[in-house]
């Protein structure tokens, strides 16, 4: 019965999708309760719409939409852009389920400049223009507060909250305050300013704020020059240290062209449920704003899709007006006197690479915040990078990393380190004397621990590794490769390989070229784990041969003798002194000092 009800359901949708316009316009779903769990634009209301009820949709995210969608309901306007405002305003009326939402996480702080017969400049994170002007919102504050410290140092605008009227300052009913005295305001309160002088500033100030900083740098510069002519040194030199502090400003400033000026650059970046929107704006050759925000996918949205929603949300949050927008690549859209640009070299690609780069800082700080909170998340992120660089079929959950240790030969050993989940499993490590191999012959004995290993793996029955790497280049890979083949194991193969210096450099891989290096930089994250565990079996290799020759070297024919422990032998050595004395010894002398049993083991052995 259920069944037989859904398809009635879409066959009632579909015809009010048959009676659609085709002009651009937005769209809603409406859920059971008349809720409204989805809004989007099109160019083609008809054509848009019924792509969603086409039999061939395999988004899974898209189908559980569609079986919540009881009505629909749409809204015809006249042009693209004006379809992206529209969406942009519904969602935000409505908050829908299924829309990506506009997240930058904090209130962000503005600089007001108030509306007042003198007026103040401040900070504030709280905005109502009807009480002043407000440019920003200003993500960094170091760049915030360069900003009111050159305004301050160069125009010294009042910091105090009184009223100041025009009339009342002539009257005289105001008193300076100790800021006029340590000449950090120039007192227009008692007439020492001029109402007009005072304007002025504050109006070169507007123009710092709008990020006009080289067009003021030119008219105080001018300024100077014309006082000097004029022989009136003092005034020049106060306007030559405004022009050394405006300069020593922009210099600070994040300077990017004089020959860009006034332009909104977007780039994008983003992960499974995370899309992230980069925004800089440019004005005379200086970034003055830089934001990213994040957006939570809903329906697997493209990166085409999520960048078009950012343009219009966050011009339209900032009030930007710009008549250029700088893209990674093309857009289906139109923005009236707008034009979109995909730089491929010059300034322009390089504003274009620094705001990528902002983006993918952000999004990594943001991961480094939620991996502190779920280190396991971490864990899962570095295998599936593993994952992805060597072509894995699955994540490498069980790692194993094998290494050799001799000296010319002498006492040959091998080492196996287990890591699962990236950590290392210390009761899977393990030792192996070599058996099979005479003299230094790392691939022999490589050949031979592996056999050794994954036919007790094989015996026991517990499964096998899902990566093995090697502490070595080609060759290393070639014999661990050849060993799994003779026992008819498909087990993937990397391999660790060192340059010149004997530094690890680079990873390798099997491929159907043979063996190749995977593309990584020796910095990234991924690279270090890596070596990190090849320093780990290297460590465990070189201690169990260090081990092995110190007993050596304190060998003793005592070790020898079965039946002799250590407490006897240390029993032997004190009461004779040496290991000659105990040989020559009598019989009643090792029973007196061992006892009977332990005296005839050690004179049978002599005997043999």
């Amino acid at each position: 019965m259920k069944a037989e009800t859904d398809q009635e359901r879409l066959t009632r949708l579909k015809a009010i999708v048959s009676r659609l316009p085709e002009s651009p316009g937005c769209y809603q779903y409406l859920d059971a309760s008349g809720a409204v769990i989805y809004v989007g634009k099109a160019k083609n209301l008809k054509r848009r719409v019924s792509s969603y009820f086409h039999t061939e949709v395999d988004r899974y995210k898209t189908k559980v939409l569609v079986s919540k969608i009881q009505d629909i309901k749409y809204a015809v306007v006249k042009t693209d852009q004006e379809a992206f405002l529209l969406e942009n305003s519904l969602i935000k009326k409505y908050n829908p389920r299924y829309n990506v939402l506009l997240k930058d996480g904090k209130t962000y702080p503005y600089i007001c400049v108030t509306k007042e017969e003198y007026p103040r400049i401040f900070k504030t994170r709280r905005v109502n223009k009807k009480y002043g002007q407000y440019y920003g919102p200003f993500s960094h504050l170091g760049s915030m507060y360069a900003m009111l410290d050159i305004i301050h140092k160069l125009y010294k605008p009042r910091t105090c909250n009184l009223p100041l009227l025009c009339d009342n300052v002539a009257q005289g009913k105001y008193k300076s305050c100790l800021e006029w005295h340590i000449k950090n305001c120039k007192a227009p309160c008692i007439g020492k300013q001029t109402h007009e002088e005072y304007l002025n500033n504050i109006a070169e100030a507007k123009e710092i704020l709008k990020g006009n900083t080289r067009q003021i740098s030119r008219g105080i510069y001018n300024k100077m020059m014309d006082l000097s002519a004029q022989l009136r040194f003092e005034e020049a030199e106060e306007m030559k240290r405004k022009y050394l502090l405006i300069e020593d400003y922009c210099s600070k400033s994040e300077v990017v062209s004089n020959t860009i000026n006034d332009v909104d650059v977007f780039s994008i970046t983003n992960d499974e449920k995370i899309a992230y929107v980069n925004f800089l704006h440019v004005t005379n050759g200086s970034i003055n704003q830089a934001f990213t925000f994040e957006y939570k996918k809903k329906l697997e949205e493209t990166d085409l899709e999520l960048l078009q929603l950012g343009i219009i949300e966050i011009r339209n949050r900032y009030n930007s007006s710009t008549r250029e927008i700088i893209v990674p690549f093309e857009m289906d859209m139109e923005l009236e006197g707008v034009t979109f640009t995909v730089p491929q070299r010059g300034d322009k690609k390089t504003l274009l690479e620094l705001s990528l780069m902002n983006c993918k800082q952000y999004k990594f700080d943001r991961l480094k915040q939620s991996e502190k909170l779920n280190p396991e998340q971490k864990s899962v992120r570095l295998m599936k990078e593993i994952q992805e660089h060597l072509r894995l079929d699955k994540m490498p959950y069980w790692i194993e990393c094998f290494d050799n240790s001799n000296i010319s030969g002498s006492d040959p050993v091998a080492g196996l380190v287990v890591f699962k989940k990236l950590k290392p499993s210390k009761s899977d490590y393990r030792r192996y004397n070599i058996k099979s191999v005479l003299g230094a012959d790392d691939y022999a004995s490589m050949h031979e621990v592996v056999l050794r290993r994954y036919e007790r793996l094989k015996e026991e029955g517990n499964g096998f590794p899902d990566l093995i790497i090697t502490d070595g280049g080609k060759g290393q890979m070639g014999v661990v490769r050849d060993a799994l083949m003779e026992l008819r194991l498909d087990i993937p193969v990397a391999g660790l390989a060192k340059n010149d210096r004997h530094r690890t450099s680079e990873l390798l891989m099997f491929s159907d070229e043979g063996i190749v290096s995977v593309g990584m930089k020796v910095e990234s994250e991924l690279f270090k784990l890596l070596t990190r565990i090849q320093d780990e079996v290297h460590r465990y290799a070189i201690t169990f041969h260090r081990d092995k020759r110190s007993k050596h070297q304190v060998h003793s024919e005592l070790d020898d003798i079965k039946g002799i422990g250590e407490k006897t032998k240390s029993t032997l050595l004190t009461t004779f002194r040496s290991v000659k004395k105990i040989r020559e010894a009598s019989v009643e002398d090792l029973i007196a000092a061992v006892g009977k049993a332990k005296a005839q083991i050690i004179i049978d052995y002599y005997k043999s």
